[in-house]
């Protein structure tokens, strides 16, 4: 495995969860060549297969643009062709119910060149940028299922902090994208682009992080795609289920791993502000 150490002259493009998003996928990677950000300064905090049709097709891509990759869940149990997807979903819920459809899905359409490339990706990557530590995570430091969300980040963030030894960790997996300070560092959830933020927008998110005098730039940003395209090979596919429709309507399929906070926030506009960290000599 090569060491992700990133141009510090080029921002640095990070997203989650492609979820077998194959036209969103391709979406990013045009942002990246837009904004002439190499593949080596482009980092996915996991989950490259999961709801959508296309999980083969994804994997080979991003393979193929060569960026970094953090090892979710969904590569730990696709590389192992575990029993389910491992996603930390409560028995019989929804989540759950609605997880099995796709995971018997996508399980046998991956190759097993891509299982292998799956079974070598790092849980867990470390590098610096801009004079700041940082630690790339897919979930939680020491669980890649632990949901955090915003609302109870401060409870459990500022403690992984203090447990990797960095200044900024970079996450995934909740599928809400956010920033937050502690007096411990930073937590940055770039968001995911293969599914909407359950904001009722079909907009999906990603991250960038720029040096900008002595200070780093955090923007969230959106990313429109081809989602139409990606409903129909989920039609064609036999995965017509919430998740097809929530392409569109940026609302998820259940609330159940949701805290009262995020559900009281369904279909409400997310509006991320940017965050600006400050780089000391």
């Amino acid at each position: 495995m090569i060491p992700f150490k990133p141009d510090e002259s080029s921002p640095l493009l990070i997203f989650g969860g492609p979820y077998s998003n194959l036209q969103a996928t391709r979406a990013i990677r045009q942002i990246a060549d837009d904004l002439c950000i190499p593949a080596h300064n482009v980092l996915c905090t996991g989950d490259l297969v999961a709801y959508c049709a296309e999980p083969d097709e994804t994997v080979d891509l991003i393979r193929e643009w060569g960026i970094t990759v953090v090892a979710g869940n969904c590569e730990e149990s696709v590389g192992y062709g575990a029993a389910d997807c491992g996603c930390g979903f409560n028995a019989g819920s929804a989540c759950d119910l609605l997880s099995a459809q796709w995971y018997n899905y996508t399980l046998p359409r991956v190759s097993e060149a891509n299982k292998a490339w799956m079974r070598q990706l790092p849980g867990r990557i470390s590098f610096d940028y801009g004079q700041h530590a940082f630690t790339a995570i897919h979930a939680g430091v020491s669980s890649s299922n632990q949901f955090i969300f915003p609302s109870d980040a401060a409870n459990i963030a500022q403690q992984q902090l203090l447990h990797c030894g960095s200044d900024i960790i970079l996450a995934g997996h909740c599928g809400i994208p956010f920033g937050q300070k502690f007096s411990t560092g930073y937590w940055l959830n770039a968001g995911v682009i293969g599914m909407p933020a359950n904001d009722a927008s079909s907009e999906t998110w990603y991250l960038t992080i720029s040096k900008v005098d002595q200070q780093l730039i955090c923007s969230w940003q959106r990313l429109a795609y081809n989602h139409a395209e990606t409903a129909k090979k989920m039609s064609e596919s036999g995965l017509k289920n919430g998740y097809m429709k929530a392409l569109s309507s940026g609302l998820w399929p259940s609330q159940d791993i949701l805290p009262a906070s995020e559900k009281s926030l369904t279909g409400q506009r997310l509006h991320i502000p940017a965050m600006v960290i400050p780089i000391v000599a």
